[in-house]
């Protein structure tokens, strides 16, 4: 694994890569491969103890050109100004790619938030919302859970804004729990998109995902539900990790149990119903038909992606590949289906609680993931019919042609504001 690799950087040659094969003048790439703005401040935050302490805070809006700005906010020590502009540049073309009306933002407050008590947590994110309000609301721009962050947090956002804001707009944020506004199914969206699309892989390839071997690293909510998920379709669940390490079991591991186990420890290690221990480096080559990076970004670079062994890979997490583990992969014939569809889960599902919101109407669970099913589907095959129809590289080229193309498009449509 590295942490070397710039994701901003890794964003802008993603969009080189696929403006190759785009009709799209180099100054309008150029455009696209910016943010439009990026808010970067300091929160100072009393502590349980009387003590002040600073927070360096970010958020990006990286383009808007069709709707509100849309992504998350995550609470982590290695969060970068670089890391949320790369974020929010994948979340337009997340949006685009499965075709709901949003721009892409992302946001960041650097802490680890295990050194701080609820209460603690609580004053660092009304601090930041405070900070945020003249930038978010319904039409503006709209935050969500990310690493770190959840419904409590969500919540506790939308009430600083209303409350300073003076109005009922539960519409400014997603992912918030459901009795304060928030949808049905949008815990396990994403974890969902990710099971949609490892599945339509296995069709694509002919394959029986009934018969396949998986590894899935990170065990945070994605990774979690997609490996509950892609369990109940039959595949064997043989290895998952978390930053201390991977757990394995060659006759399949109990998806829940495991969940279980590393919500009363913190951990997956000491698990009781794995055979053995492993590194993170080690399950990331484990010979398995499909793989699922379900961590942060840069988890597999160049080096390591030459002993990648499994056939499929299905990007949980946003930016796992390095660019130069993606050039690897791609001559060896390993798919990747990219991160822009396979965890929009999350964001589309934010959309349809965003629209649930406008309307002052909810939704069954049943609706939304029906819902859910068709746009991954439909995103899919898009996909794959631009790779093979245009003779692309890989299907993230063929994922960012998509995206690019339906982004610029409204640009050109709308012109330029003098």
């Amino acid at each position: 694994m590295t942490n070397e690799v710039n994701p901003f950087e890794s964003l802008q040659e993603q969009i080189d890569d696929a403006a190759v094969f785009l009709d799209i003048a180099p100054d309008r790439i150029e455009r696209l491969k910016r943010p439009e703005r990026v808010l970067e401040t300091n929160l100072s935050v009393e502590m349980d103890d009387g003590s002040i302490e600073v927070f360096e805070a970010f958020r990006s809006q990286f383009n808007g050109d069709r709707g509100p700005y849309k992504g998350g906010i995550r609470y982590h020590p290695g969060v970068t100004r670089d890391e949320v502009k790369a974020l929010s540049g994948w979340m337009v073309y997340k949006c685009a790619v499965v075709d709901i009306p949003y721009g892409g933002g992302k946001g960041g407050i650097v802490l680890d938030p295990r050194d701080y008590s609820a209460s603690e947590l609580e004053r660092i994110t009304r601090s930041y919302a405070t900070e945020l309000r003249p930038l978010i609301g319904p039409d503006r721009d709209i935050p969500a859970p990310d690493v770190n962050t959840g419904q409590q947090e969500m919540n506790w956002i939308k009430d600083t804004y209303e409350t300073l804001e003076r109005t009922t707009a539960p519409g400014t944020v997603t992912g918030k729990s459901p009795t304060s506004s928030g949808s049905a199914g949008r815990v396990e969206a994403t974890g969902r998109s990710v099971m949609l699309t490892a599945r339509e892989a296995f069709e694509y390839f002919d394959r029986d995902i009934a018969d396949a071997t998986v590894a899935v690293q990170g065990y945070g909510n994605a990774g979690s539900v997609a490996a509950r998920l892609i369990d109940d379709l039959g595949a064997d669940v043989v290895a998952v990790s978390d930053s201390g390490g991977a757990v394995y079991n060659a006759d399949g591991l109990d998806t829940e149990a495991a969940k279980a186990h590393k919500v009363s420890t913190g951990s997956l290690s000491g698990f009781e119903g794995a055979s053995e221990e492993l590194r993170n480096d080690e399950m990331l080559t484990m010979d398995v038909d499909l793989l699922v990076p379900a961590a942060l970004e840069n988890a597999i670079d160049g080096t390591l992606a030459r002993d990648v062994r499994a056939d499929i890979v299905v990007e949980a997490a946003n930016g796992p590949l390095t660019p130069d583990a993606d050039d690897v992969l791609t001559e060896r014939d390993v798919a990747v289906f990219p991160d822009v569809l396979a965890n929009a889960g999350g964001v589309t599902v934010s959309y349809f609680e965003w629209v649930q919101n406008r309307q002052r109407f909810a939704w069954t669970e049943q609706r939304v993931n029906d819902r859910l099913e068709r746009v991954i589907t439909d995103a899919f095959d898009t996909m794959t019919d631009t790779y093979e129809r245009r003779d692309l590289p890989n299907l993230r080229t063929a994922a960012y042609v998509v995206a690019i193309d339906r982004v610029a498009t409204a640009a050109d449509e709308a012109g330029v504001f003098p």
